[in-house]
């Protein structure tokens, strides 16, 4: 959630923010009227409670008629102030709903407007020109069918749309790319982490996931749990309730989990091929540090997910997301977003998000400076997603007998340097 004092002194800072996200700004009022009925809630069983002590002790001095008359005031305001605890608890609940329905407030250096509004900041690399070549790129089903890699008809047998078969050259080009991502992370000094995909709601809803992509995510009927899409939900919620040495920061995560969506709302996009599927494994980087590095941790992240990129030998280019294209709890996001040659556009493979002390708030995870204690930033950021990055993959280095070349860096897990079909 966003700083209170934020909300109470510079209302019209929120209110800007909400504008920049393309969101109404009523909410920035409900959270002022619900801070101030909490303030008299409290303040009213507090004035009620202290008389109540102080009637306390006149009882016990009384005698007689006087303190039969002192007991039944002692009964009466007894359930008033049981009355204004219930109502100083709901005060409360009422701020808290409203607070936490507030996004991050997005960085200025944020562009305004939606998904179509992002600015392009760098291009690296130039999409193969298969015409100069002399042949027509494949897509990446067809590349898939051909090399034995990518089984969609058995996918959608056994679970259903948007699902798949890895098999062959396909499973172990996810091996070697798991592989390449967890030495990239050891190099930059990441502790690896295998992450659990199932979690409580409070690290769902810490880390933002119940409020606009409640709709993207898989509930477990009959348990309160939830698959994540990210493993940046458990990391997250893996240091709640706790207070961090700062002099440890930051602590650096590389953490491996499956990833369920629903893709909701992407009805008609991307039917075809792997680009957009309800499981999928990555690999993703996570970071808790001061707020104050964590503009410079962010850039460090995007760093390293392009060397990432350039291992892979893919073309790319680096966009900074647009206000209302950002979670409910990130402050600025930037994406890599590679070359499909089939679909002749750029397309995201990585991102990477700057969450301030959005999550911490949420999740009660502060360090210790000195004699200060206060919340500690987040950050996240997508290292390798396996499907996509297959689809980059093959679609770029594809040649025209149908085989793929394997980027060099992942030579070495493959055993191979060229990818051969197995049919026709």
């Amino acid at each position: 959630m966003i700083d209170p004092r934020i909300l109470r002194e510079d209302p019209d800072r929120v209110r800007a923010a909400q504008a920049k996200r393309g969101l109404s700004d009523e909410v920035v009022d409900r959270a002022l009227s619900a801070d101030r009925a909490r303030r008299a809630a409290i303040a009213a069983y507090e004035e009620r409670r202290a008389e109540q002590k102080q009637l306390g002790k006149q009882v016990a001095q009384a005698q007689g008629d006087e303190k039969q008359e002192l007991l039944a005031r002692t009964k009466a305001l007894a359930a008033e102030v049981k009355e204004l605890e219930a109502a100083q608890g709901a005060a409360d609940q009422a701020w808290h709903d409203a607070l936490m329905s507030i996004p991050n407030l997005a960085a200025d250096e944020a562009p305004a407007g939606g998904e179509d509004d992002f600015v392009v900041l760098e291009t690296i690399g130039t999409p193969r020109d298969f015409a100069a070549e002399g042949f027509e790129p494949r897509d990446h089903v067809e590349l898939g069918r051909l090399l034995g890699a990518i089984d969609l008809d058995r996918g959608a047998k056994v679970s259903g749309a948007r699902f798949y078969f890895l098999t062959g050259v396909g499973a172990e080009l996810e091996f070697a790319l798991v592989n390449l991502a967890n030495e990239t992370a050891r190099e930059h000094g990441f502790t690896q982490v295998v992450a659990p995909s199932m979690v409580k709601p409070r690290a769902m809803e810490g880390t933002g996931f119940l409020g606009q992509a409640a709709d993207d995510v898989y509930r477990i009927e009959g348990q309160d749990m939830y698959l994540v899409g990210t493993s940046e939900v458990p990391m997250a919620a893996y240091h709640s309730d706790e207070i961090l040495d700062g002099a440890s920061l930051p602590l650096r995560y590389a953490a491996f989990s499956p990833c369920f969506r629903k893709e909701a709302g992407s009805h008609g996009k991307d039917t075809k091929g792997i680009i957009r599927v309800h499981w999928f494994d990555k690999v993703e980087m996570f970071v808790y540090t001061t707020t104050e590095e964590s503009y410079a941790e962010h850039q460090r992240l995007l760093e390293i997910e392009k060397s990432f990129l350039d291992k892979l030998e893919l073309a790319y280019q680096v966009i900074d997301t647009a206000a209302g294209d950002l979670g409910l709890s990130a402050q600025r996001k930037f994406d890599c977003e590679a070359w499909i040659p089939t679909q002749g556009k750029y397309r995201e493979l990585t991102s990477t998000s700057n969450c301030t002390e959005f999550q911490t708030r949420r999740l009660d995870t502060r360090g210790r400076f000195g004699q200060d204690i206060k919340p500690v930033a987040t950050l996240n950021g997508t290292l390798c997603a396996i499907p996509r990055a297959i689809v980059a993959i093959l679609e770029t280095h594809q040649q025209a007998d149908g085989s793929v070349r394997v980027p060099k860096a992942l030579q070495k897990w493959l055993g191979r340097e060229v990818l051969e079909p197995v049919a026709t």
